[in-house]
């Protein structure tokens, strides 16, 4: 029993099996022909897409064979036309060479005949001046001669009439627009009227403090002079001292130290030295800051520092009651102002007015005016060579003058001519150049002097037929001899001696 179970349980697995496998082979081939199915409607579907891209290849092959056909007519309709137009061209270019060729032939022929006319001109001018020549008694190169020296002198004549009118109306010129550039500077320029004077009288509390300024047999007056280098003059004016000399510096020291003393009450050699060192330190100090002050008001930075020095110890230098430094910042503005008016360099232009009285600030030290002095110490710190030449000329001393010497010149005269600018009166003014033009003309032979730059140089006219060139020379020095021994005047004073002779002749 458990066997037939067991055979029949294994027919069951081999019958499975069996259907299983039929099955499996029986879905396998509905797989296969579902596959030959679908490979068939991709093959002619691709068949049909195939014929479609054939279409359209020929369409297009046929469309670009048609417009190429259309371009290849077109280009050559293109050159049937540039060949028909080329041919035209060759063809008037021909008939234009035909012209010239007649033209040529014609001219050729009248090139002999113009040959044969100047032959036959050439002889009859050889015949005339034959004639001429025996006519006249003269040559051909004599009336050459005589007409070229007649020409020449026309030439001449209208050559120097032109040039003296020339001159004249760019002189007249030249003198309208300074006026108008001087006159321009002038109102540009706004500065206060002068108000500084030279401090040179300490006021007293009571006569008692001379005796104390004067000392134990005159030790503090001493010690006082010794250590500021100044002349105490302690007379009988009441209650003030008076203080001397020509250092300005040494003046200003002295005034300091003298205030304080005063002020402090114990006036002793030792003291005096410890007031006196004060004063000099804030002096320096002062010097220092009005320097940089003026360099700043006339717009220089980066001044040399030795240069600034100097300027700041024209604070205490004054000329006719006009303080330099001011002046000399003033004189900074109207160069600038005229220089952009004449279109010259105007940072130049305003360093050389500041820097042109710097000499001023050692002069009483060094011999020789002070534009010469000033150009030299500007040379030591300034690169710009036009500044220090502008320094030197701004007096006219050195008988040639540069563009920035006229400048600065200029506005030296505007700033210390203005009113107000100086304290010394108009009558004063005048009886100062009067005098000099007096010494002037007490010299035998002086037809006429004339005092110029407020009486800092004097130009004499002589008698030519009394006064030779050596004469001029002597008198010169006679002048300047009679100047020093007779007038008080400050710096330095040029004297000119001018003889001249003129031809003067009249056409009737």
């Amino acid at each position: 029993m458990d066997m037939l179970l067991i055979y029949g349980l294994l027919g069951g697995l081999v019958v499975g099996g069996l259907v299983a496998y039929l099955a499996r082979g029986m879905l396998a081939a509905r797989r296969v022909r579902s596959a030959e199915k679908e490979a068939d409607a991709l093959l002619a579907d691709a068949k049909a897409k195939h014929k479609e891209l054939l279409l359209e290849a020929k369409e297009e092959g046929i469309k670009i064979k048609s417009q190429a056909e259309t371009e290849n007519r077109q280009r050559r309709n293109e050159l049937h036309r540039q060949e028909r137009r080329i041919a035209q061209k060759e063809e008037n270019f021909d008939k234009k060479v035909e012209g010239l060729e007649r033209r040529e032939r014609g001219v050729t022929a009248k090139e002999k005949e113009a040959e044969e006319l100047l032959a036959h001109l050439e002889d009859l001018k050889k015949k005339q001046i034959q004639q001429l020549e025996l006519i006249s008694g003269i040559s051909s190169e004599e009336a050459k001669r005589f007409l070229a020296e007649a020409l020449e002198g026309e030439v001449r004549e209208d050559v120097s009439r032109r040039i003296n009118e020339i001159e004249a109306q760019l002189k007249e010129e030249a003198a309208d627009k300074a006026r108008e550039i001087i006159t321009l500077a002038i109102q540009r320029c706004a500065t206060d009227v002068v108000s500084e004077t030279t401090v040179s009288v300490v006021p007293l509390p009571s006569d008692e403090m001379k005796g104390r300024l004067i000392g134990r047999e005159g030790r503090n007056i001493r010690a006082l002079e010794g250590a500021t280098g100044v002349d105490l003059i302690i007379d009988d004016t009441p209650e003030a001292v008076t203080i001397s000399s020509f250092d300005p510096l040494r003046r200003e020291v002295a005034r300091l130290a003298l205030e304080r003393l005063i002020l402090d009450g114990r006036i002793h050699p030792a003291r005096i030295e410890e007031m006196v060192q004060k004063a000099k330190d804030e002096v320096e100090e002062a010097i220092q800051v009005e320097g940089k002050k003026a360099v700043q008001q006339a717009g220089l930075p980066g001044l040399h520092p030795e240069l600034v020095k100097f300027l700041g110890r024209l604070k205490y230098r004054y000329s006719y009651g006009q303080n330099v430094l001011l002046h000399s910042v003033e004189v900074a503005h109207l160069s600038g102002m005229i220089a952009s008016e004449v279109g010259a360099n105007v940072d130049l232009a305003r360093k050389a007015g500041l820097l042109h009285d710097i000499g001023k600030a050692v002069d009483f030290q060094v011999e020789g005016p002070h534009a010469q002095i000033g150009a030299e110490l500007v040379r030591q710190w300034e690169k710009a060579k036009e500044v220090s030449d502008a320094v030197a000329e701004h007096h006219g001393e050195t008988g040639s003058m540069s563009v920035l010497g006229f400048i600065v010149s200029a506005a030296d005269a505007i700033s210390g001519g203005r009113p107000g600018a100086r304290r010394e009166s108009l009558e004063q003014y005048l009886k100062r150049l009067e005098a000099l033009e007096n010494v002037a003309n007490s010299f035998t032979g002086v037809e006429k002097s004339y005092a110029i730059q407020a009486g800092r140089e004097i130009r004499i006219m002589v008698k030519p037929e009394e006064i030779d060139d050596l004469e001029a020379l002597r008198l010169a020095r006679d002048i300047v001899k009679k100047i020093e021994e007779t007038l008080s005047y400050p710096g330095q004073i040029k004297v000119t001696v001018v003889r001249e002779i003129r031809a003067v002749d009249y056409a009737k």
